[in-house]
């Protein structure tokens, strides 16, 4: 592909998503206007709240998952290919796959 192309790609992808941000938007403003409507400022606050907590609690189990994965398969596999590197006949970079699965099948076992 040519630059010219690839840039009216990037202009075309840039304007479907203007287009989509404006649609949830609308969306977003009648959801507000509904509660507001029919349960006044307490509600809109309370529904506010109650985004915001999942919004964290969201969050929060996202960075938990990442840490676990570092903890149980990123950091043990490059150990073990490095092991496995001075122990057998192979490289690193033919080393790691495997123990990227090996790990990733404990972290799966381990929940």
């Amino acid at each position: 592909m040519s630059i010219p192309e690839l840039i009216s790609q990037a202009k075309a992808l840039a304007g479907d998503a203007v287009a989509r941000a404006g649609e949830y938007s609308g969306a977003l403003m009648t959801a507000r206007q509904y509660v507001l409507d029919n349960y006044g400022q307490t509600g809109l606050i309370a529904a506010y709240v109650t985004i915001g907590v999942l919004a964290v609690f969201i969050v929060s189990r996202l960075v938990m998952m990442t840490f676990a994965a570092v903890k149980w398969m990123v950091l043990p596999s490059i150990v073990l290919a490095f092991l496995a590197s001075l122990v057998l006949p192979i490289g690193f970079g033919q080393a790691l796959p495997v123990t990227v699965a090996f790990c990733s099948l404990v972290l799966l076992f381990k929940g």
